[in-house]
């Protein structure tokens, strides 16, 4: 600090210079709650939000559930920031949430921590709900740490998808090196039935292309129905592989059915990730077989 005289006022001026560089760092939450009345329509019972999470409400055709629409106004994350989803839906009820575009994660700073994303659901008993989260893109030194937790109730279901796509290669991008940490806990009725980790860290390009990595994909994507007919939409699930661009496979467990997918091209997974689940919401809930419509914009 020092001081400037200017005619016969002294000002003191501060030299930042020398003062420690404090990035700016997000810290968002969206709690959302829905509720079935007597009349059988499903009903938003609550609702939190804080900067730079916001939920909208769209209007939804006649024949589709309550749709809430995720987006974070920061126009991407990076390293330091947190954001945190927290969806209930009630007993009989059926609620769509999906996101409003593609979520970017930018180069972290050498010094800063991961960014964290974390989305939990309750599903209760005889509730229909769907997380139809469109593509996470990882720009080069991206660090997340990402976590998807579920607690479905006895006779609820759940329709989750979750793709990520390492780096822009249309535009010369990729994700060559960072840290990516995406872990899975589903419980039925308070049991876990399926955890599942995937870690890339350091030296990504080198990781990705193993032999028990993604060779030559540069995206992939998780689809996971968890209800007590999941083993008999495994045929279905198979079915709608076939002839996919991308490579694939499909299995049930433990009232879960799970869906791998990976592929060489970005839009290749979105078109096959959009077609399989737009057959599933059929198959499972007799829901139309399309999306909603952001992921057509």
């Amino acid at each position: 600090m020092f001081a400037e005289r200017s005619g016969n006022q002294v000002r003191k001026r501060v030299d930042v210079s020398a003062a420690p560089i404090s990035h700016q760092r997000v810290d968002g939450l969206a709690r959302v709650s829905f509720t079935r009345d007597v009349d059988g329509r499903t009903r938003l019972a609550d609702l939190h939000q804080r900067a730079p999470c916001r939920i909208l409400f769209p209007q939804v055709e006649a024949d589709e559930p309550v749709q809430a629409v995720l987006l974070t106004t920061s126009g991407g994350l990076t390293g330091g920031d947190r954001t945190r989803l927290e969806v209930a839906i009630g007993a009989g009820a059926r609620a769509t949430v999906t996101t409003q575009a593609a979520e970017k994660l930018y180069r972290a700073l050498p010094d800063a921590p991961d960014a964290q994303v974390g989305v939990g659901f309750a599903v209760g008993p005889g509730a229909w709900s769907e997380w139809l989260a469109q593509e996470t893109i990882l720009f080069d030194r991206a660090r997340l740490r990402r976590s998807f937790e579920a607690d479905v109730a006895p006779g609820g279901r759940l329709l989750a998808v979750e793709s990520t796509v390492f780096g822009r290669t249309a535009m010369g991008e990729r994700f060559d090196g960072g840290t990516l940490h995406d872990g899975w806990r589903i419980r039925r009725d308070g049991r876990l039935v399926w955890a599942d980790t995937l870690r890339l860290c350091g030296d990504v390009r080198r990781q990705r292309a193993q032999p028990f990595g993604f060779g030559t994909a540069i995206a992939c994507s998780t689809i996971v129905y968890v209800g007590a007919d999941a083993a008999g939409q495994l045929a279905e699930a198979r079915r709608l592989l076939d002839g996919s661009a991308c490579e694939g496979g499909a299995t049930a467990f433990d009232g879960v059915l799970l869906v791998r997918l990976l592929a060489d091209q970005a839009l290749a997974l979105r078109s096959a990730v959009m077609a399989l689940v737009a057959g599933l919401r059929r198959a499972t809930a007799a829901l139309p077989a399309r999306l909603p419509r952001v992921w057509y914009c």
